[in-house]
């Protein structure tokens, strides 16, 4: 089939074409929170898109989406994808918003060529186009999908590093997990711009959620300490447990003078004596630091 002859069908009968289009996407819809209006006016504009992309790819049509004829559509489809993504659509769904066209163009085809030869020729043409859309959309449906997960683990980054005002000009930073490059740099920030806010003078650098120290974890530890130091602040290092107190001494690893406590408790106390501030009991007793 030649794409003046396809374009013709997808624009003399489009209305058709749209609600047998529909009816087929039904129960997938059904899964998803994507309403009727919506998918009308996607499935409406999909169409409009690949007569035009088949009226200006002419005579080079042959299945192939990544010419500039087709650079609209492609776009479309990655608008449409990236919000089923987002509503909950599943790979399968999403393509098959593509593919369920499949079955009302084979029909209009047999309608509008009545030659049997030339109606397979036409479908396995159309076949070959109508797959690439559906491969693209699958792709973009992972791309998407990668990106929501890109964007949670940064979110659960941002969450999981907190930076906690304790006292006037006492600062803490509970660590929970592993200590990467990535990581380090988004506390690093957090602690810096708090450090700022807050004008604290002491931050304490809580690793008691940390699984394991390596010689990397160290480097990332002692890069953190220098930085809020050259903001005027002065880090305490707590929950240095006694399985990663012979791991630094094993590695060979140089904490300087940074103050190391072993609980969040002891660090506390070395940062209200810094501040000069007292634990008073109340019978009036100092309490031990």
């Amino acid at each position: 089939m030649t794409s003046s002859a396809l374009s013709a069908i997808l624009r003399t009968n489009e209305a058709s074409l749209l609600n047998a289009w529909l009816a087929e996407q039904k129960s997938t819809r059904a899964r998803t929170s994507i309403s009727e209006s919506e998918a009308q006016q996607q499935s409406r504009e999909f169409l409009q898109l690949l007569q035009q992309a088949v009226t200006e790819a002419g005579d080079n049509l042959r299945g192939d989406i990544e010419g500039t004829s087709f650079r609209s559509i492609r776009k479309f489809l990655e608008e449409v994808t990236a919000s089923r993504t987002l509503a909950g659509a599943t790979p399968s769904e999403t393509a098959r918003f593509v593919f369920s066209f499949k079955a009302p163009l084979f029909v209009q085809i047999r309608i509008s060529v009545p030659d049997a030869v030339a109606q397979v020729e036409a479908i396995t043409g159309i076949t070959s186009l109508i797959d690439n859309l559906g491969l693209f959309v699958t792709e973009a449906h992972q791309k998407a999908r990668e990106g929501v997960i890109l964007r949670q683990q940064e979110e659960m980054l941002e969450l999981s590093t907190p930076v906690v005002k304790l006292w006037d000009g006492v600062l803490a930073l509970p660590i929970i997990g592993t200590l990467d490059s990535s990581r380090t740099q988004t506390i690093m920030e957090s602690l810096l711009e708090r450090i700022v806010e807050t004008g604290s003078e002491i931050a304490i650098i809580d690793i008691t959620g940390v699984p394991t120290v390596d010689t990397l974890t160290a480097q990332h530890l002692l890069k953190t300490v220098t930085a809020a130091r050259l903001m005027g602040a002065e880090c305490i290092i707590s929950g240095i447990r006694p399985q990663i107190a012979q791991t630094i001494v094993h590695l060979g690893v140089e904490l300087g003078d940074v103050i190391t406590k072993a609980s969040l408790a002891d660090a506390f106390k070395i940062a209200l004596q810094r501040s000069n501030y007292s634990i008073v009991k109340r019978n009036g007793t100092s309490a031990k630091a």
